[in-house]
């Protein structure tokens, strides 16, 4: 992971836990087990960087409850 994939996924996890209610930490562990952040994030941070954080946040969502993690 770059630099900017890395901001980008801090960045990621902050907005989560605002739309959730959540602390970053429990974010972080839940896109880290369900393997958003490695398998979705930093693969597609070309991609996922030019959309809206609304959109992002979302996108994430889907990504979750597919894989059965409630967030």
């Amino acid at each position: 992971m770059d630099r900017n994939s890395f901001s980008f996924v801090v960045y990621i996890i902050h907005a989560c836990a605002n739309k959730w209610n959540k602390r970053p930490s429990e974010v972080y562990r839940g896109l880290q087990s369900s393997g958003c952040i490695d398998n979705y994030l930093v693969p597609h941070y070309e991609i996922l960087h030019t959309q809206g954080t609304d959109f992002v946040v979302s996108d994430i969502e889907e990504y979750m409850q597919s894989r059965g993690v409630a967030v």
